[in-house]
């Protein structure tokens, strides 16, 4: 489908397309942007593809990307193969021992260098890290009792940047080891950690896809594409329901960026093939931008 739509564009209108990117490639070169990878981005095996794509294309214009990926879906899967029943609290899956040497078993050893795999064969330069080496994530128990499901007390961000000064492009899977004294690991949210980790790289745009287009006045309705959105105005955007559900730890998560001091935050539709190009290097973007 995109080599028909490819042969189909003219000279003038190709010309146009890369005239229209350069500036964008000009204002990103050199800068760190954390993407927060998952959803139908990552079951889909084309859209896996084009993102890892996107990926290595910024790398080779000289912007410093750093991925970050989740995995329930494959986490799930892995647990019914070995016949492992889960406990739910509240909703949450209950992590017991057993289950995250499994989370940890399939984040850091099948996910991340299945995607570090990808990349490398699309010409990228990447290296797999989870938040254990070189301490770069650290946890402790949530305050809801999950068992080894964590929240980020603090990120190292210092294997992480030594990679991007020497062009690579670290892919990192959120197991954190416990805080100091404390050797345990712990599974923790990846929009979460992608969104500290953002702060400690003081990176210049921190991007979720997502499985949704962005926040919608009208969540029947992708015409009511809210592209633009001020944080003083998410408040009231809660009150009236606009949003709401599985939307509000998004949005929680691009607050925490800003909050942190990370200027453009983005949720942007991973099931669109080079969403993040068409975000990045484009007058029209997509999705909905926090601020």
């Amino acid at each position: 489908m995109a080599e028909t739509n490819n042969e189909n564009l003219t000279a003038e209108q190709w010309s146009k397309v890369l005239v229209e990117s350069l500036p964008y490639f000009k204002q990103w070169c050199g800068k760190v942007v954390v993407v927060k990878y998952g959803g139908n981005a990552m079951l889909n095996e084309e859209l896996k593809q084009a993102v890892m794509e996107d990926i290595v294309l910024l790398n080779t214009i000289g912007v410093k990307v750093v991925l970050v990926h989740g995995g329930g879906p494959e986490i799930n899967h892995m647990l019914e193969r070995v016949g492992k029943e889960s406990k739910f609290v509240d909703g949450l899956r209950y992590t017991d021992a057993e289950t995250m040497e499994i989370v940890q078993m399939v984040l850091t050893g099948k996910l991340n260098k299945d995607i570090v795999g990808i990349l490398l064969q699309k010409g990228g330069k990447a290296v797999g890290l989870s938040g254990v080496d070189s301490g770069l994530l650290r946890a402790k128990k949530t305050e809801k009792d999950l068992g080894y499901v964590g929240e980020v007390t603090e990120v190292n961000p210092e294997i992480v940047s030594s990679l991007l000064n020497e062009g690579f492009i670290p892919v990192i899977s959120t197991v954190a080891l416990g805080e100091d004294g404390d050797d345990s690991r712990y599974n923790i949210n990846a929009d979460t950690a992608a969104a500290k980790i953002a702060v400690a790289l003081h990176a210049e745009k921190f991007v979720q896809l997502t499985n949704v287009p962005g926040v919608l006045r009208n969540i029947d309705d992708p015409s009511t594409l809210i592209k633009r959105i001020e944080k003083t105005a998410l408040g009231s955007l809660k009150a009236t329901g606009i949003i709401a559900g599985g939307m509000i730890p998004k949005i929680d998560c691009c607050l925490t960026a800003l909050e942190g001091g990370v200027p453009r935050t983005h949720i942007i539709d991973g099931r669109v093939p080079h969403s993040l190009l068409i975000e990045m290097f484009s007058d029209r973007g997509i999705g909905t931008m926090l601020y």
